[in-house]
């Protein structure tokens, strides 16, 4: 563990920090925390998506940058779209 923590850069630490955003942010739905409806959803999930590129760009991995890729795509499409439905009950 402790060779580990030694070895860890501040990309990888950046990236395993996203990783946890991503994860609790499923785990605040599960748990009916947060509602994936609200702004703060696709939000938080895109922050931590864009961390997790941030590391990948450093040490590529081609799979997890497509899932990363299609997670931020997938985010701003939610945010885009509780911005029109924002507008739209006005």
């Amino acid at each position: 563990m402790t060779a580990l923590l030694d070895s860890l850069t501040i990309v990888d630490a950046i990236g395993s920090f996203g990783a946890l955003i991503v994860v609790a942010a499923y785990f605040a739905t599960q748990m009916r925390m947060m509602n994936s409806d609200d702004l703060a959803f696709p939000v938080v999930n895109l922050l931590g998506s864009v961390m997790i590129v941030y590391s990948l760009v450093y040490n590529f991995n081609l799979a997890s940058m497509l899932i990363e890729g299609f997670w931020i795509l997938i985010s701003i499409v939610g945010i885009v779209q509780h911005i029109r439905l924002r507008r739209s009950a006005e």
